[in-house]
């Protein structure tokens, strides 16, 4: 085709491309323009620069162990990147990042030529060993936590269920509460308590939910940090407090505080102590009573805080053979109680221990973000181990976008679901200009000023810290980092030494 035709085929399209539609607001003239580079992740150039100057992103694409053989692979950065890009977006699958595929701004700002097909990252994560990049990526996760653990912090542990409908690795019947004899993963997650960031993340087949597969991944995290930088203490729900668990973190000299599950021995030990009057306030509603008890397995006997609450409405009763329901009245004089049983080795007061055990709530909001709104039992294959490595991923990406907001937003922590409009969202423009590349936002929300307020904040002290870096050379960026959010949202002295012991041991 000749140049005149070429010229005639494109006015023709350009033609057909501003065609009008017919509006509620009347009739718009829609033109389509794919040769400009737009986003609308405008404002990611903040979070973009907060990755280049503390150096995190560049360290964790240099160092991963995915290599190509041929030259004309995918270049591992835009591999990476995609995928970074992918879990930033909230997507849980790899067929969303067609979504995009033609992103350039956002590409541009990560120093990617292009984002790449989903069939890529998937292939590329399959030929990743799964020791290299289980390593590769705890390297990472544990960089973007660990000088932050000059506090005192306490340890969340956890398992999740995700239920899977296909013929997955791994894909076991096991506990399910919310879809029984659904097969599934389990995903026994580690958090620091607090700021919320994840230290390590294990996949494993649905039938291991039970706390046993729990203690390695813990083990193995208490052992790589160093002995001034391990939690004060360790906190579980039901079924995290078993002997094996206790007994390891008592060798180990590290407190803990767990939930018992019901079972008949303990009932037996509530019956006995129900008529005791030495109940106590144990804070919003809940009175409290230690005690010792020694159950079936256990190595010896361990202290546990009874709570009990009353409840405050009517009570409905139900008998499953008769089909017959009855309300428990009012003037009926009968008082019901909700209880709770905590084991710990704490030598706390009982208020104190149930307020312990009641921050937890905190973190349950930390893993209910991430499966809700980080696709964080998202991104499901055949094998586990791409699940894993996914999976680890997410947890990274979490990390590093929680820090961002912390530092934009220290006083508050904002979930995924309302930081990423906040701070994320905006059209953005891409223009190069005499060697200079030039972004234009528009920005979509309502808040946009304060958001704008924010970035520019957070994009000055970062260059505040760049700066004292190269001309003092006493401190990174990234540690400079560290030290604000500890300071400004822990309110930790940061020159202050941890004293030993953190927590007493009760005897």
């Amino acid at each position: 085709m000749g140049e005149a035709k070429k010229r005639r085929a494109a006015a023709v399209r350009e033609v057909l491309g501003t065609l009008g539609v017919e509006t509620l607001g009347g009739r718009v003239q829609v033109r389509w323009n794919q040769a400009e580079a737009a986003t609308p992740f405008g404002q990611m150039a903040y979070f973009a620069e907060f990755l280049n100057l503390t150096g995190l992103y560049r360290r964790w694409v240099e160092s991963c162990p995915l290599r190509y053989a041929s030259p004309n692979g995918s270049k591992i950065a835009d591999v990476l990147g995609t995928l970074f890009l992918s879990v930033l977006s909230g997507h849980w699958r790899y067929a969303h990042i067609a979504a995009l595929r033609a992103d350039g701004v956002s590409a541009a700002l990560l120093g990617m030529e292009a984002v790449v097909s989903e069939d890529t990252v998937r292939r590329a994560l399959r030929a990743i060993k799964e020791a290299a990049g289980v390593s590769w990526l705890q390297e990472h996760v544990d960089a973007s936590v660990l000088a932050l653990l000059a506090a005192p912090w306490i340890l969340d542990i956890d398992a999740t269920v995700k239920p899977l409908y296909g013929k997955q690795e791994g894909a076991i019947i096991g506990y399910n509460p919310h879809k029984p004899g659904r097969p599934s993963h389990v995903y026994h997650t580690y958090q620091m308590a607090g700021l919320r960031l994840m230290l390590g993340v294990t996949v494993a087949p649905g039938n291991k939910s039970h706390a046993n597969t729990t203690l390695p991944g813990l083990i193995e995290l208490i052992e790589r940090l160093p002995p001034e930088k391990r939690p004060a203490l360790v906190r579980g729900d039901c079924g995290q407090g078993g002997e094996p668990t206790m007994a390891a973190l008592e060798a180990r000299d590290i407190r803990y505080l767990f939930k018992l599950r019901l079972t008949k021995n303990v009932k037996r030990y509530i019956e006995r102590m129900f008529a005791s009057p030495e109940w106590t306030d144990a804070g919003q509603g809940w009175q409290g009573q230690e005690g010792s008890i020694q159950l079936s397995g256990w190595s010896r006997p361990r202290r546990i805080v009874i709570l009990r609450r009353p409840l405050q409405r009517e009570m409905l009763l139900a008998d499953s053979q008769q089909l017959q329901l009855a309300f428990v009245e009012k003037e009926v004089p009968a008082k019901g109680y909700e209880y709770a049983v905590l084991v710990t080795d704490l030598a706390h007061e009982i208020r104190t221990i149930a307020q312990f055990y009641r921050d937890r709530g905190d973190a349950e909001n930390a893993f209910d973000e991430l499966k809700n709104q980080w696709g964080w039992g998202g991104f499901t294959t055949q094998d586990l181990k791409r699940c894993r490595l996914s999976a680890m991923t997410v947890a990274l990406a979490y990390n590093w976008w929680s820090l961002f907001v912390r530092l934009a937003h220290p006083k508050a922590r904002l979930e995924a679901i309302t930081s990423r409009p906040f701070l994320l969202s905006g059209i953005g423009r891409l223009t190069s200009h005499a060697g200079q590349a030039h972004l234009s936002i528009t920005p979509m929300h309502a808040r946009a000023n304060e958001a704008r307020a924010f970035l520019t904040a957070v994009s000055q002290r970062l260059k505040q810290w760049k700066h004292a870096a190269e001309q003092l050379n006493f401190a990174s960026v990234w540690q400079r980092v560290c030290e604000f959010i500890a300071t400004e949202v822990t309110g930790f002295n940061w020159l202050a030494r941890r004293i030993q012991p953190l927590l007493p041991r009760c005897t």
